[in-house]
């Protein structure tokens, strides 16, 4: 199995990195852009959560499906 590199980014690509962005969004578009950022981030990890919890949830049912089958 090939083992990808990812090199870590220093300082100097992470302001590389903002710039570009400033240039192409402007500086005014900036916190919008961190807050729907910031929001999906919020938004995935609940659904993470609620994925991790639904097994739980539903086992109960499909108990009670399969003893009315019965």
């Amino acid at each position: 199995m090939p083992i990808l590199l990812v090199p870590s980014l220093g300082w100097q690509e992470l302001v590389l990195i903002l710039l570009i962005v400033v240039i192409i969004f402007g500086a005014g578009k900036l916190p919008e852009i961190g807050g729907a950022l910031g929001r999906g981030i919020r938004e995935f990890r609940q659904a993470t959560r609620e994925e991790n919890n639904a097994p739980a949830e539903t086992e109960p049912i499909a108990q009670e499906t399969v003893k009315k089958d019965a």
